[in-house]
């Protein structure tokens, strides 16, 4: 196996570290930045840690000031284009076909691997804890397998809205809200039923995969394993922006978002004083990996603002994003668009209205960070979720499509900028964001733990 660089070997004269930890996330963007992030500020607070991660991301890692341990090939894969590692995905339409899919290729088929490295690298490097991005599955064996005694705490991280099942909210996946009262429980146990249905074969599925592994998977809905077997399962995100589940485990708590990484200080475009010219800002985004075609919301935001008085940031997040924006609208943009590859967004949230939004988890909330209130359209991964918990929390609005008409996003953005509650709740859920300290909240669990 690939061995701990010995640039992170204590040196003889330095303090020991005050813990070993084992970090670990699927070798996606999304799922690993918080990992590093959180392994950044524990390597800083004077723990050693090793991240477990994607190939691509040794880098990143670095900079972190953490050692590197890559997954093993059949378990790494570059998000940025899934078809090469998943053949077949792109041909099945966002929705339920491609997250069953994605269930069985992307998270359940990798589990042996996953588990084998984690496994290894204890051998090399016996660490104290091991936080695992939730959906790096192959880290529950680890817990399955054997006492608390005999192995390092497991701590689960939460990146995307939560999975947890509840007979207060409905399934996750479509993006439904919650139902007051009976009425709402007798919903959500109904559809339940049926997504337990639907989801059996690849229930099934992977009992044999653990099972190969000489560990019994829990008996329940995938989601609920995912919190259940770790020791502890940390939630990044605020109850204002998460449902209540009243049958939630001791072990399950809401730390709050991580703050918005700042990283490398770019260059502001020659238009920037425009952000302050007293027209309403509206900032559109499709993140910098669902940004392959820009017609999903990009355009369609753009031509529905184009005679607003108003000034449009469409953050392409891809380096030709600006000339193929324009490629779509006809070959120019509108006089009141400024088109970008890329933007320090913790530069331009201060000064934004509204944020159309394809709902990345992460980004959604660090634009409530800033109060600012939201439009999402997304209908991939768990975008249909964050969309519903926009709509839910009261700080925008989710127009339940990933591609909505020009008129769609007009009238909505009209509404957002119109309608002082929408700021007003974006502020509020800003408040309670600014409230949680979820870097401490981890650090004081990994220095409350010792091996049992």
């Amino acid at each position: 196996m690939p061995t701990v660089s010995s640039d992170h070997e204590p040196r003889p004269t330095e303090e020991p570290p005050l813990s070993r930890i084992i970090t670990t996330a699927l070798p996606a963007q999304g799922h690993t930045s918080p990992l590093l992030a959180v392994s950044a500020d524990l390597a800083a607070r004077g723990h050693e840690v090793v991240f477990l991660g994607g190939s691509r991301f040794a880098a990143a890692a670095e900079r972190a000031g953490v050692g590197f341990v890559a997954l093993p090939a059949g378990a790494d894969f570059d998000d940025r284009d899934l078809d090469a590692s998943f053949p077949g995905r792109s041909s099945l339409p966002p929705g339920p076909e491609r997250l069953a899919f994605d269930a069985r290729h992307v998270f359940v088929d990798p589990i042996p691997l996953q588990y084998r490295a984690l496994l290894a690298l204890l051998a090399d490097f016996p660490a104290d804890a091991v936080l695992a991005d939730a959906f790096l599955q192959g880290a529950l064996p680890l817990a399955l397998s054997r006492p608390r005694a005999e192995r390092p705490a497991l701590i689960g991280i939460g990146v995307t809205p939560s999975m947890l099942p509840s007979v207060d909210t409905a399934p996750f996946g479509p993006g439904l809200p919650p139902l007051p009262g009976e009425a709402g429980r007798a919903r959500n146990r109904a559809l339940q039923e049926e997504a337990d249905r639907r989801g059996e074969p690849l229930r099934q599925y992977a009992e044999k995969v653990y099972a190969e592994l000489g560990v019994r998977l829990p008996e329940g809905p995938r989601g609920l394993a995912m919190v259940t077997v770790p020791d502890h399962f940390l939630q990044l995100t605020v109850p204002g922006f998460e449902y209540p589940r009243s049958d939630a485990p001791a072990g399950y708590r809401l730390i709050g978002a991580l703050p918005g990484l700042v990283g490398d200080e770019q260059p502001l475009p020659s238009w920037w004083d425009e952000v302050t010219d007293g027209r309403p800002v509206v900032v559109v985004t499709q993140g910098t990996l669902a940004n392959g075609d820009l017609g999903e919301l990009i355009a369609p935001t753009v031509t529905a603002l184009a005679e607003r008085d108003v000034l449009v940031v469409a953050a392409t997040g891809r380096p030709d994003g600006p000339g193929a924006l324009a490629g779509l609208l006809g070959g120019t943009l509108p006089g009141n668009v400024r088109a970008v590859d890329y933007l320090p967004f913790e530069r331009l949230l201060p000064h934004t209205d509204v944020l159309v939004s394809n709902g990345g988890y992460g980004g959604v909330q660090t634009a409530l960070r800033y109060g600012v209130p939201l439009v999402v359209a997304g209908a991939s991964e768990d975008k249909p979720e964050v969309a519903a918990r926009v709509q839910w929390s009261g700080v925008g609005l989710d127009l339940r499509t990933g591609r909505p008409a020009p008129d769609e996003v007009g009238a909505a953005v009209d509404r957002v900028l119109g309608e002082d509650r929408f700021r007003a709740r974006a502020r509020a859920l800003g408040a309670e964001l600014a409230e949680h300290r979820p870097f401490d909240a981890i650090a004081e669990l990994v220095e409350s733990l010792g091996r049992c």
